[in-house]
């Protein structure tokens, strides 16, 4: 099982509890230091874990690509699509994408692509599951301008959009897995609202002490717990009636435990499902070969 951005977070509780129950997780970090830490804390709490760590950086594609060209096992059985950045003020990733849809959206992209020979080698029905968030009702797809070149940037509909993208790169993967003949349960996942990291990075890069502040807060009145909002994507990963192209949330919305969830109407649209893929080939410059998926 590979768990992106699993050092903290919801990551991190997912690829906790996972290894607890015996899976053999590879977590992936894009710093050493905070990713060597996680797996120690881990295997110290569980000695019998089988919990490993790769460097990855989303907002890189030629790491992207250098992690799955060194993948050191010979297959997945489940790729948790988890890294993600919020409410950024306007970065741009090492390819030159806007950072919140470079990294939330195109990063994976590429690497699921890059990976599906491995998970078509899984022994049974490989998954992909991709987090989502409640906030890509928030976030209209502009596929003219999905870098943010030409638009008034806005940091929280950028996010929007880019987790928009991810619930539509779930339904066009399933949809091609199921025209190409495959075998693979392509799922979405949202936590809700978790009081994690992420609500306070947009505000610790803009120097604002207030937004930061707020964030904190919020966190404290608000939120669930990391492990809280990791239960979706761990039940989408792991569960045995999870069917493709389904999303899984806190049953209210916001906590409370995994349950179906709806998505908006824009999260619906296969003509920008499929717009979108197409797209994201050409900006990554990966293409999906299906065939390397079992009948």
């Amino acid at each position: 099982m590979v768990i992106t951005g699993a050092n903290s977070g919801l990551g991190r509780a997912a690829a906790e509890k996972l290894a607890e129950a015996g899976a053999h997780v590879v977590l992936t970090a894009r710093d050493e230091e905070k990713g060597t830490a996680a797996v120690r804390d881990i295997t110290e709490r569980f000695p019998e874990a089988k919990v490993e760590l790769e460097l990855l950086d989303l907002a890189d594609l030629a790491s992207v690509r250098e992690f799955a060209a060194r993948y050191p096992h010979d297959h997945i059985d489940v790729l948790m699509n988890n890294a993600g950045v919020m409410d950024l003020p306007l970065r741009r990733t090492a390819d030159g994408f806007e950072m919140q849809f470079g990294t939330n959206h195109l990063g994976h992209f590429a690497l699921t692509g890059l990976l599906l020979p491995k998970l078509g080698a899984a022994s049974g029905v490989p998954r992909v599951v991709t987090v989502s968030s409640g906030m890509h009702r928030a976030g209209g797809l502009d596929l003219d301008d999905l870098n943010w070149e030409r638009r008034s940037y806005n940091s929280w509909r950028a996010y929007g959009q880019s987790k928009l993208a991810n619930l539509l790169f779930t339904s066009e993967l399933h949809r091609r897995v199921q025209q190409a003949g495959g075998e693979l349960l392509s799922v979405a996942a949202h936590p809700g609202y978790a009081g994690t990291n992420l609500q306070l990075v947009g505000g610790q890069m803009r120097g604002s002490v207030v937004r930061e502040t707020v964030g904190r807060v919020a966190n404290r009145l608000f939120s669930q717990s990391p492990l809280a909002g990791a239960w979706p994507q761990i039940y989408a990963a792991v569960m045995p009636r999870v069917s493709g192209d389904e999303y899984y949330g806190p049953r209210n919305g916001r906590t409370g435990p995994p349950a179906r969830n709806s998505r908006s109407e824009a999260a619906r649209d296969e003509e920008s499902a499929r717009r979108l893929w197409e797209l994201s080939e050409e900006l990554t410059g990966v293409t999906y070969d299906f065939t390397s998926l079992k009948p």
